[in-house]
């Protein structure tokens, strides 16, 4: 029976959803004002491994993923950019796909970004002004913390007695709320150069929790089974949104709560004033394939910290080709008919127990040494030719069954001809002398993927191979 540990009771669960064979999940997506780092594509990671294995246990899934591309990062670089929202986020948002793709990951379903959903926040906020859960202060709208006793059952955090003024000594002059605690639905632009829409709140933009409300509502009911992001958005960010989703339906908002760990580089948090910083094309552009990369982020379960090295990633590298190698040599045996009866058994246990750690709380490390168990016996048994062609059909299928939850075989093939790599270092060259710079990555990560490694230098571009 497939568990999780539910962030909201606390506890490792039975995943029962509401509708019996079917699952309505979101994910907390990016915010997209840069590129993705490393730690965002860990969660992006894990919420695939989580999609695909409820698809493994043979569930529908209806995977929501918002987009924000409206806060105050964004509107600072855009204006310093001198480009509309749109016009700036759409560099982000094809790179977003293009990373997401090269690692493997699954697109959701649905991918509602913030600023196409603005009249569902409106009427979400006129929900909450009307049941007295919000109110208006100086043409903006706030949440009304007092208003929701449950607040802090999600991240647990005790506000009792914590009341306007009388905590931390929070002088709430400061504030055009009543309540320092209280948190902005709507918000009136700061200028007239900020961007903003007239609405029947009046002329402005949505605070950022409202959006993921909005969103997750308006495509998967206002209850629904799996609410997914990483373990910083639990407050304040998932705790706002069940107290104004919550205070507008009255009705539970969400069932299962996921949330996915740090990820430390080098021990540290990851920050660019310590030089640490990588995004997902810092990293492929050093030669890492994304089958490597995508091998160490779930190396580790999504419920423990990972901490990510390049050595780490060199030994991920190596046994990903190890895997890959051990599927080719299964994959090109010549084999005798009929069935060894040992490695039948272990076929068939080794998809036990696969299946046995993905269900305690999607245990990816477990998932993992199942197969390189797996892979040892079969080496020693295709060593002795004790391999049958029913044996190689049934590991080759179940290889194919694994990676339909992992993804880190990927597809076989063939070794690239020079002229093949040639061509592609061209078209890179051509596309960057364009200036069509995610053009030319793409063509870096495709070449890494294959196993062929790029260097520019003054004298051009070198290539080899691992």
């Amino acid at each position: 029976m497939l568990r999780f540990r539910n962030t909201l009771s606390g506890r490792v669960e039975e995943f029962h959803p509401l509708r019996e064979g079917e699952v309505n999940f979101y994910y907390c997506g990016p915010t997209v004002w840069d590129y993705g780092h490393i730690g965002n594509f860990r969660s992006n990671v894990a919420a695939d491994i989580l999609r695909r294995y409820l698809k493994f246990k043979g569930f529908k899934v209806k995977h929501v993923m918002n987009i924000t591309d409206v806060e105050d990062r964004i509107i600072a670089k855009s204006q310093q950019a001198g480009l509309s929202i749109d016009d700036y986020t759409a560099k982000y948002i094809e790179a977003l796909w293009e990373d997401f793709d090269a690692l493997g990951c699954e697109r959701p379903e649905i991918v509602p970004r913030a600023t196409r959903h603005i009249p569902e926040m409106v009427s979400l906020i006129e929900k909450l002004l009307a049941t007295n859960h919000a109110y208006k202060s100086d043409g903006s709208i706030y949440y009304r913390i007092a208003s929701f006793p449950e607040y802090g059952k999600l991240s647990k955090i005790n506000f009792a007695g914590n009341i306007a003024g009388a905590s931390e000594r929070v002088d709430t002059d400061k504030y055009d709320k009543e309540d320092a605690r209280d948190f902005a639905l709507w918000k009136e632009p700061a200028s007239t150069s900020e961007p903003a829409w007239d609405t029947e709140l009046g002329r402005g933009r949505p605070g950022w929790h409202i959006e993921c409300s909005a969103m997750s509502m308006k495509y998967l009911g206002e209850t629904f089974d799996i609410h997914a992001g990483g373990i910083d958005l639990i407050f304040p960010h998932h705790e706002n949104e069940i107290a104004q989703s919550e205070g507008a339906t009255g009705k539970q908002f969400v069932r299962y709560w996921i949330h996915f760990e740090h990820l430390k580089v080098e021990g540290e948090t990851m920050s660019k004033s310590k030089g640490n910083y990588y995004t997902f094309r810092d990293i492929a552009a050093k030669g890492y394939s994304p089958a490597a990369i995508r091998y160490f982020l779930l190396s580790v379960p999504y419920n423990k910290q990972l901490n990510f090295t390049f050595d780490a990633l060199a030994g991920a590298e190596k046994t990903v080709a190890s895997l890959r190698d051990f599927r080719a040599r299964l994959s090109e045996a010549k084999t005798e008919a009929g069935m060894n009866e040992a490695l039948h058994q272990a076929s068939l246990r080794a998809l036990q127990e696969f299946e046995e750690g993905m269900d305690d709380d999607l245990n990816t490390s477990v998932a993992l040494a199942v197969i390189h168990n797996l892979s040892r016996e079969v080496n020693t048994a295709l060593a002795r030719k004790q391999v049958k062609e029913d044996n190689k059909r049934e590991l080759l299928e179940l290889l194919a069954r694994i990676d339909t939850v992992v993804n880190i075989f990927g597809n076989e093939q063939r070794e690239m001809l020079d002229s093949e790599i040639q061509s592609l270092i061209d078209q890179r060259q051509e596309a960057r002398r364009r200036r069509d710079f995610g053009r030319a990555d793409e063509i870096r990560n495709e070449l890494a993927s294959r196993g062929i490694i790029l260097e520019d230098t003054k004298d051009g571009v070198r290539w080899k191979r691992k």
